[in-house]
């Protein structure tokens, strides 16, 4: 059976890591598959959100170590970049919005890949942990890239020197994560959440993802301008035009994503 699951149903790309027995651990052959699905999922106009969870009792706990065991700085280098900073990219840079369903355990590149996507959700038996530091390794995955811009630098360097479990509660209440569903509910309302979206329009929320990637990087008034200039390309979309007339004609719109 694939290691990476894919499914497609009204709209959304459904992406599941399908190796249970590890809790979901990456080896190559699921760094790949998950980059071809992802790769899939941002190339097929009908796929309008995609939704990353893990099978099993667990999300995902990070590289399979079997395949680590004593890598030269080479095989560091290749491992980082093929598996992780790849993947990492691809979640970032498809228009589209990405949500990870936290369905259990998110461990070291497991808990980084989750806070890479758009919108992070968990059931309550979920947690999340900085595990590197337990093996004497950084924070990879754009760990040390996004999690300070969530929680803020302190408590960031806190949970990747210390390793400390976070609840998804918690990590709710630090800005981790959106939500934190009961387990029995956590499914339907995440999925709930990825339909709305793959409803909407697309193509805005593509470009108002595009405009957050740049937002840390930018000064104001170089946001300012490309907020004025990915403005006009939202104004120019078939999805603005149905969401005017809908407003006028007090009728739900019917967006295409385009």
């Amino acid at each position: 059976m694939s290691t990476v699951l894919l499914h497609k149903e009204n709209g959304v790309g459904y992406i599941t890591l399908n190796r249970p027995e590890t809790y979901n651990a990456f080896n190559r052959d699921m760094a790949m598959t998950l980059q071809a699905h992802l790769d899939d999922c941002a190339n097929d106009d009908e796929v309008r959100c995609i939704y990353l969870s893990g099978a099993g009792k667990g999300f995902c706990s990070g590289q399979d170590l079997s395949e680590a065991t004593n890598p030269s700085p080479e095989d560091f280098a290749r491992l980082v970049d093929e598996h992780y900073n790849a993947t990492i990219l691809r979640m970032r840079n498809v228009e589209k919005p990405v949500i990870a369903a936290v369905n259990g355990v998110a461990a070291g590149a497991g808990a980084n890949i989750a806070l890479a996507a758009d919108i992070v959700v968990a059931s309550h038996s979920a947690s999340f942990i900085q595990a590197f530091s337990k093996i004497g390794l950084i924070p990879d995955s754009g760990g040390t890239f996004f999690l300070p811009r969530l929680v803020g630098m302190q408590r960031a360097a806190a949970l990747m020197m210390t390793a400390e479990k976070v609840s998804a509660v918690d990590a709710v209440s630090m800005g981790m994560i959106f939500k934190a569903f009961a387990d029995d509910v956590f499914v339907e309302e995440s999925k709930k959440i990825a339909t709305n979206l793959a409803q909407m329009p697309t193509r805005g929320i593509g470009l108002t993802k595009r405009l957050l990637n740049s937002a840390f990087d930018n000064s104001l008034t170089g946001q300012l301008q490309m907020e004025k200039e990915v403005q006009m390309q939202a104004g120019a979309t078939y999805d603005f035009k149905e969401g005017v007339q809908a407003f006028l004609e007090k009728r739900k719109p019917v967006f295409k994503g385009k």
